[in-house]
């Protein structure tokens, strides 16, 4: 039941994250800072990710009427759906480019491995930013996050197994 409490609760965050490197908006796309956070954190990664987890959380307040989609919700979707999709969507941007911050500090570049915090940043960030909201037990916090951790190298091998990406990590 946590697993599928863990998959619905980070829904706006899994969609913010996939987004912000998927879509582009020609005219924000550009560095938010490139010497603060490298190329990769634009305006349009940010603005994408957060509309794209703010209509998420709309389809999880639709959803949420069906008895399955109540037992499994750890929030009431009903009344906050949209301040659930923009802090778990923002904050799951915010988490990436405070660890991109910390890599451009130590001297990893853009896009190459820093393993585990690749995997958690955006976890942890929607974590932080949905605090606002609802404060998650240790537990959660702590299966989340290997949760995540995991699933987020299985599909990263999945795309590169089915040629979605261009390495597996």
């Amino acid at each position: 039941m946590i697993i599928l409490q863990i998959i619905w609760f980070f829904l706006p965050a899994y969609a913010a994250n996939m987004a912000a490197s998927i879509f582009k908006i020609k005219f924000l796309d550009r560095p938010i800072s490139e010497k603060l956070f490298g190329s990769h954190k634009t305006y349009s990664g940010f603005v994408i990710g957060t509309i794209l987890a703010i209509l998420v959380s709309i389809l999880q307040k639709i959803l949420f009427q069906f008895y399955f989609f109540q037992k499994i919700s750890i929030l009431d979707y009903s009344e906050n759906f949209l301040l659930i999709g923009l802090l778990l969507g923002f904050g799951a941007l915010f988490g990436d480019t405070i660890k991109s911050f910390f890599k451009r500090r130590i001297g990893i570049e853009p896009g190459k491995k820093w393993i585990p915090f690749d995997q958690i940043d955006y976890t942890c960030g929607a974590i932080l930013l949905s605090f606002f909201l609802w404060q998650p037990s240790f537990g959660f916090i702590l299966v989340s996050i290997i949760f995540n951790l995991l699933m987020h190298i299985l599909f990263n091998y999945l795309g590169f197994w089915l040629g979605i990406r261009k390495s597996a990590w």
